[in-house]
């Protein structure tokens, strides 16, 4: 019974090809947010990044592309993080909104920028 349950948490292990597509991402963009239109957090990423004026963002909302789910799989195998916003600045991971809202707060997120 553990093990059935269990098997709704594990995600499959990502293709060469998405894992790939997602590296691609991250190194073709100054910024990448991995998001999901409809996460309050991802919103607030998104917000304080236009608030400090950053540009050539790229925001991929992983419900509106087909191979979301694959993605985040990806993503997951990548930097350890399944959640979203997931964040890159200049292919830095970056992390989630509270690691981007504690750059800001200490000053660090606009000279990355």
């Amino acid at each position: 019974m553990l093990g059935y349950l269990l098997s709704w948490f594990k995600s499959e292990p990502s293709s060469p090809e998405v894992i790939s597509k997602v590296q691609s991402l991250i190194n073709a963009n100054k910024i990448v947010v991995f998001s999901k239109s409809y996460c309050p957090y991802c919103s607030q990423t998104k917000q304080l990044l236009n608030q400090v004026g950053a540009s050539d963002v790229n925001i991929i909302e992983l419900n509106n592309v087909s191979d979301g789910a694959a993605m985040q799989n990806a993503l997951q195998e990548i930097t350890g993080q399944r959640t979203v916003p997931n964040t890159f600045i200049n292919q830095k991971h970056i992390g989630g909104n509270s690691e981007l809202q504690q750059l800001h707060r200490a000053n660090k997120l606009v000279p990355m920028l």
